[in-house]
């Protein structure tokens, strides 16, 4: 019988996600683990691999359509030996989603927004209302229309009921038409709230463009928000002498082969990682988690690490790092910090965490305080080592010293407990063989 494949949940929280991309087209013969397609969650594009085996029959959902629920019918496959007289009297389980014909160029549009039941094998357009101001175009064609400025209002569509498709796209830029005018407002302004509205009242039509949030900077501003609302930071900052650890990293970078699967290059960031890996382990009332029922005492050091791409942030997650050697953690972070900045990391990779860590010192920032990831109980902030003249044995010298802050959730760190986490981890940064102890 036909095997129904449905939009799958990749997080605990994900109710929907876009269908980027198609790996697998009509006629296809799958078998089990091959790749189905390229799911975009609000931080990750991840792929969906098949658990099943047999051919595709129909896909009804177009690569680009955003808002996808979870559990909604994407496609069928059928098994050995079927033919499509298979399909007859499928039960879809009542999808909205439009059918895309096995050989359109174009799929069809998308399901009314309060369909009546039907079978999913057939597509479900949606037909224009009368004095309708909706504008139907195609995933596609809508991206081009962004890439390319161009206002689709101008646009005739030559689609199924008049919907703009990927050829109407490319006639009006070999036209020179349908240019948007920078003088307008693009559509997010014009669906702007009334808060929106009052500030962008404030600046001329046409000095600015407005760029519509994607599903990262969405979560990211709710994220922080909520942090900066509902959690109580305090700042805890402390200086750190880099001279050993630079000294030990250059001997062990040295000794390290030049190629081969043994071979390694670590980085300050790497010690960072394991020494506030340790110093959590050597203050384990830090390495907490406030919830209203009661706190969550870690037995492992979970450390985040941020990791800027572009539009956003990710912050994957080194499990266990008290376990780990410098050499691991470095390949380990560099898988991450690779997948990340493609998007191809899974939500297991970047959620949960006891702490984190955000390194701008490679940018030249000193010094500054960073917002706690809820329900991470701690951040640490850490700015560039420079050289600096310090006090030793009562006189002055030149030290190479690095300035981190410490963001506490001071419903779960308290003050003292907060300083010995950072003076625990001062003393490994300062002296590395204080990690072997």
């Amino acid at each position: 019988m036909p095997i129904p494949i449905l939009m799958p949940a990749l997080s605990p929280t994900m109710e929907t996600g876009t269908l980027s991309k198609w790996l697998v087209k009509v006629g296809d013969t799958i078998t089990s683990g091959d790749v189905l397609a390229e799911i975009e969650t609000d931080k990750a594009t991840m792929e969906v691999e098949s658990i099943d085996e047999g051919t595709v029959a129909k896909i009804f959902v177009a690569e680009g359509t955003e808002d996808v629920p979870v559990n909604q019918l994407i496609a069928v496959l059928l098994e050995e030996g079927e033919d499509d007289s298979a399909l007859e009297g499928f039960d879809a389980g009542g999808s909205t989603a439009a059918a895309v014909p096995a050989k359109a160029e174009e799929p069809a549009p998308a399901a009314a927004a309060q369909p009546t039941p039907t079978s999913a094998i057939s597509p479900v357009l949606a037909v224009p209302a009368k004095n309708q101001t909706k504008i139907f175009t195609s995933p596609l064609a809508k991206r081009l229309a962004q890439q390319n400025n161009l206002d689709l209002a101008k646009i005739n569509g030559s689609g199924p009921n008049g919907r703009i498709v990927k050829r109407d796209i490319e006639a009006a830029i070999a036209s020179g038409g349908a240019s948007a005018s920078a003088a307008a407002p693009s559509a997010a302004a014009l669906a702007a709230g009334p808060s929106d509205q009052a500030i962008l009242a404030l600046y001329e039509e046409g000095t600015y463009d407005v760029v519509p949030h994607d599903g990262m900077r969405k979560i990211i501003a709710q994220r922080l928000q909520e942090s900066k609302q509902t959690v109580p930071h305090f700042y805890l900052t402390v200086d750190c002498e880099l001279d050993a650890l630079l000294a030990i990293r250059k001997t062990m970078n040295d000794r390290s082969p030049k190629e081969g699967p043994g071979a390694y290059k670590i980085s300050v960031n790497d010690f960072i990682i394991k020494a506030m890996a340790i110093a959590l382990q050597r203050v384990p009332g830090a390495n907490a988690t406030w919830t209203e029922a009661g706190m969550l005492l870690h037995k492992h050091s979970d450390v985040g690490v941020a990791v800027a791409i572009e539009g956003g942030l990710f912050t994957p997650v080194i499990r266990k790092a008290e376990t780990k050697g410098l050499a691991e953690i470095s390949t380990e972070m560099k898988d991450l910090a690779g997948r990340a900045r493609t998007r191809k990391l899974a939500p297991h990779e970047y959620q949960g965490g006891t702490t984190a860590i955000s390194n701008l010192g490679m940018f030249g920032i000193s010094h500054f305080s960073a917002v706690i990831n809820p329900p991470q109980g701690t951040i640490l902030a850490v700015g560039a080592g420079a050289p600096s003249i310090v006090v030793k044995n009562g006189a002055p010298a030149v030290a190479t010293v690095m300035s981190v802050t410490l963001s506490c959730d001071h419903r779960a760190v308290d003050g003292a407990l907060g300083a010995n986490l950072l003076g625990e981890f001062k003393a490994c940064i300062e002296e590395p063989g204080m990690m072997l102890v």
